[in-house]
């Protein structure tokens, strides 16, 4: 039988275990919870006694993910993690230090099944999602590492960007915020985090009534729904029409602008023809375009435009009234992109 994943419990939940499960008084939840916020095992909690630490290991565990190893970048401060879970399974997530803090890309699920050309974390599929607990416990074991280094140093922001689709994971996504939110826990600022969706356009809809004001950025990669349908199977279930009236109802609901990330792929989205279609296609709308250019796949043959072409299409996009930016790359040189290392360890890529 499963343990218990302290991590994956609200402050109710906890307190219940703690007093249906373990017998103890209710105050032993507040400990717990200091103890889980700083990443610790049970065996740290050191003001548990050693017998109800004994009792808890038998039936909980508190840390559901560990740092199984580190590559830092020889070019910038990002570091990659390689993360292992209890059941076997090797996820992966990366930390970025920007001049505004630390900002953590996590991961949703083990693989991912949305089958998107450009992304190495689909090449495998989705293996399972991910549980409240070890969402958290990412941004949890993370902290403690960097803390470790330098105490003023803690995950400001979070990007669920990395493996898998977070609305594909929706129930276990939107408590992982609340718990990543609590007051009693890490306390991260809903503000602070960007949940990335390719297009789940129900999802995005329920999202926007969750009272949660997260950014949401959306991987639009294409103007029109005859190229999102070559690189992005999600369109053949929901058009772009589609997906950018769920847009606007996000606005409309949170006040929060959307971010769209558009990966430029050389000979596929990236002419000027494409960036005056996209113009058109956000006319109106409270947005921003952050344009990636290409991670390479070389699985799907798929290459990144030159940095003229970049520039080409944020100009063509400038002049047509739209905020846009290049992505700053980090951590080229540690297989940045989420799915690649994962792949090479589990001896997906050579």
């Amino acid at each position: 039988m499963a343990r218990i994943q302290l991590l994956s419990l609200s402050q109710d939940e906890l307190l219940s275990f703690v007093k249906e499960d373990l017998g103890e008084s209710a105050f032993r939840a507040k400990q717990i919870a200091e103890w889980l916020a700083r990443g610790a095992s049970i065996d740290e909690m050191t003001n548990l006694s050693a017998k109800l630490r004994a009792s808890m290991n038998e039936i909980a565990v508190a840390d559901p993910v560990r740092i199984m190893e580190v590559f830092p970048s020889k070019i910038d401060e990002t570091e990659k993690f390689l993360y292992a879970l209890e059941d076997g399974n090797i996820i992966e997530g990366v930390i970025m230090r920007y001049h505004h803090g630390d900002t953590l890309c996590v991961s949703t699920q083990v693989g991912c099944r949305m089958g998107c050309a450009f992304c190495a974390s689909t090449l495998d599929g989705r293996v399972r999602d991910l549980t409240p607990g070890e969402i958290l416990g990412q941004v949890v074991c993370v902290n403690r590492y960097i803390r470790e280094k330098d105490a003023s140093r803690r995950v400001h922001n979070i990007v669920l960007m990395g493996s898998g689709e977070p609305l594909d994971n929706y129930d276990n996504v939107i408590k992982f915020l609340r718990l990543v939110n609590a007051p009693e826990g890490l306390n991260i600022s809903l503000r602070n985090i960007s949940l990335s969706t390719c297009g789940l356009v129900p999802r995005m809809h329920a999202l926007a009534r969750e009272g949660l004001p997260v950014t949401l950025s959306v991987s639009l990669h294409a103007p029109n729904d005859a190229i999102r349908r070559q690189i992005m199977p999600v369109a053949n279930a929901y058009p772009i029409d589609q997906l950018i009236a769920a847009c606007r109802d996000y606005v409309e609901n949170t006040g929060r602008r959307v971010v769209f990330e558009y990966a430029l792929i050389k000979g596929v989205n990236d002419s000027l023809e494409c960036a005056d279609e996209l113009a058109g296609l956000l006319r109106g709308l409270q947005c921003h375009v952050n344009l990636i250019p290409l991670n390479d796949v070389k699985e799907r043959s798929l290459h990144a435009p030159d940095r003229r072409a970049v520039d080409a299409f944020l100009k063509r996009l400038g002049q047509r009234s739209v905020s846009a930016t290049v992505r700053r790359e980090m951590g080229a040189d540690i297989d940045g992109a989420c799915g690649q290392l994962r792949r090479k360890v589990i001896g997906g890529a050579k």
